[in-house]
């Protein structure tokens, strides 16, 4: 029997619904309405995958998501109505692998958990490999989805490890955000392309010495992103 899917969600009517079109998709299912009771029921049983509403009654969902985190590695979903570009970037940056902004198609939920779930299978499937770039300034882990840069880890989210190795696969092609959104992600959504924006400058963040001025992810102005790394002799 698969883990449950976690549903943290005060509001009960949504958490029903939710619920509904989860297990009508042939998930599992536990539902938390506070921080207490999720962390809870993440401890008696580590789940598949969380849905995180992020405004809960007795804590921040910021930081439920980040000890939820520590206690497994599974995908979390934010469902929020914070939907700001710098509150989305916030929550990629704590760990979220998707982002969804209330009201919340509950068809278009599934099929988000559905990718998020194929691209942690495809992860813990491949075959042991690395690249490294620029002399071993920058290398990835496509096993343990890991990133080291300058000889130190880099912790990322699996959605950001999937877009940078994505874009790192073939140096100096320009991808649009349509193309990153299918090929790293596996699925689109109207406006869903304009979030690689959060996930690109969180990865600047994470592996540029100067985020200003990149010297890996590199913006195509009125087209997409390229990556600049040139990959290293086997």
């Amino acid at each position: 029997m698969l883990p449950p899917v976690l549903i943290v969600e005060d509001d009960t009517k949504l958490a029903r619904i939710v619920k509904a079109y989860l297990e009508g998709a042939d998930f599992r299912t536990v539902h938390a309405a506070t921080v207490r009771e999720a962390l809870q029921k993440a401890d008696a049983e580590i789940p598949l995958a969380v849905i995180l509403d992020l405004g809960l009654p007795d804590g921040s969902g910021e930081e439920l998501c980040q000890s939820l985190k520590e206690r497994g590695d599974f995908p979390v979903i934010m469902l929020t109505a914070k939907s700001s570009e710098e509150e989305r970037i916030a929550g990629f940056a704590l760990g979220a692998d998707d982002y969804m902004v209330k009201p919340a198609s509950p068809r278009e939920l599934v099929c988000r958990l559905k990718a998020v779930l194929k691209r942690y299978e495809r992860g813990t499937s491949s075959a042991e490999s690395t690249a490294s770039y620029n002399g071993g300034a920058l290398i990835l882990n496509t096993l343990r989805h890991g990133i080291t840069k300058d000889g130190l880890p880099v912790s990322v989210t699996p959605t950001e490890f999937k877009l940078l190795l994505t874009l790192a696969a073939t140096p100096g092609r320009t991808f649009t955000r349509d193309e990153l959104v299918s090929r790293a992600l596996g699925y689109h959504f109207e406006g869903y392309d304009r979030s690689i924006d959060a996930h690109i400058k969180n990865l600047r963040q994470k592996i540029e010495k100067d985020p200003r001025t990149p010297e890996f992810l590199k913006t195509v102005y009125g087209v997409g992103y390229l990556f600049a790394g040139e990959r290293d002799e086997p």
